[in-house]
């Protein structure tokens, strides 16, 4: 395990290795485990998050203070994945150099992220569609794609208790409702469609 701060904490030179054909794969704490586990589901939907994020961030028109923080979320997505590969233990926290684990400030991080950028949005009249302009579009779908990864990271939580770190999960909420905020920033000169039930449209 490489230490949190360190500027190159993988090495790939081989991309493939056949390991992984017969079904199984390992955990990061080099146990293997079959690729249909929940946690290698979980860390898959996070990837897809973080690819739907910057697909947003290269086709959307996407203002310099909000590209900064789905920058900063991009990283962290990494530590989200990192988090779930790898089973917490209870004597972790006394090893040289403990497993990356998502805390309770990254989720706080968010909460004042959504607070900050939703304070000076008008009052939500009606549910949104995914629409409107590319960034709003691509952001929706970078904000279901995390609610996916969060509905996997809890049947993880769900099926192997103690090993998984629910605030992996917890983070991946509070993501979703940043983003939704992010989708209001992006589309309230104009962007934003509303949904019309039935009987209004």
């Amino acid at each position: 395990m490489t230490k949190r701060n360190s500027d190159t904490p993988v090495v790939l030179s081989t991309i493939y290795t056949r390991a992984g054909d017969a079904g199984s794969t390992h955990l990061g704490d080099m146990s293997r485990t079959a690729k249909t586990d929940t946690r290698l589901a979980a860390y898959a939907d996070v990837e897809e998050a973080n690819a739907a994020i910057g697909t947003a961030l290269a086709l959307g028109e996407v203002p310099d203070g909000l590209r900064a923080v789905l920058g900063r979320v991009q990283n962290e997505l990494f530590d989200v994945g990192a988090d779930l590969s790898r089973p917490v233990t209870p004597d972790e926290d006394a090893a040289e150099f403990p497993p990356l684990r998502v805390t309770a400030d990254y989720v706080a991080r968010l909460e004042e992220e959504c607070d900050a950028h939703n304070a000076d949005l008008p009052v939500l009249r009606s549910f949104l569609l995914p629409g409107g302009t590319p960034a709003v579009a691509l952001t929706h779908t970078a904000r279901v794609v995390v609610r996916r990864a969060e509905r996997a990271a809890w049947a993880a939580v769900e099926e192997h208790g103690a090993t998984v770190n629910p605030l992996t999960a917890r983070y991946l909420n509070r993501l979703s409702d940043l983003l939704f905020v992010f989708c209001r920033v992006l589309g309230r000169d104009g962007g934003e469609v509303l949904w019309k039930p039935g009987g209004e449209r």
